[in-house]
């Protein structure tokens, strides 16, 4: 980096996108023609003859660097395995509130080793756990309001 040369990520993968988004944002055909086959994409007529070339990066990106594959991947390889869980976090999973796993009923509690298992089953029961997480100011928490 210190005789001029940039650094490898940058090489590798800023450079090249940078040259499609001024290429095409330039609307430099030649270029874009050599970009997509050597990328091997088949972009539609529509988008590439479309008035606003943002249409047309899009429709070459969307093939050449799809989102849904790179966030998928990401959980697969970031998230850990259900088979991982211990126990005591799985009680936690299925108490809300202030409840404790013990105060469940019994049919509830037998779920308990269904969900460690995470069978595929056809007999092995459905769990479904949904979460939503969203943020709330301190001031508007209970504990913090004025009594």
């Amino acid at each position: 980096q210190s005789k001029g040369k940039k650094p490898l990520f940058v090489q590798l993968v800023l450079d090249n996108i940078w040259s499609l988004y001024e290429a095409v944002m330039k609307r430099d055909k030649e270029k874009i023609e050599k970009i997509i086959t050597s990328l091997g994409l088949k972009i539609g007529a529509r988008e590439s003859r479309h008035a606003d070339p943002k249409v047309h990066l899009n429709a070459i990106c969307s093939q050449w660097l799809p989102i849904s594959d790179a966030v998928l991947s990401m959980v697969c390889n970031k998230i850990p395995s259900p088979l991982d869980i211990s126990a005591e976090r799985v009680e936690k999973l299925m108490c809300v509130g202030a409840r404790t796993f013990d105060s469940l009923p019994p049919e509830t509690r037998e779920l308990k080793s269904a969900f460690m298992k995470c069978s595929s089953e056809g007999t092995a029961p459905v769990i479904v756990f949904v979460s939503k997480m969203f943020a709330v100011d301190a001031k508007a928490l209970p504990h913090n309001k004025p009594r």
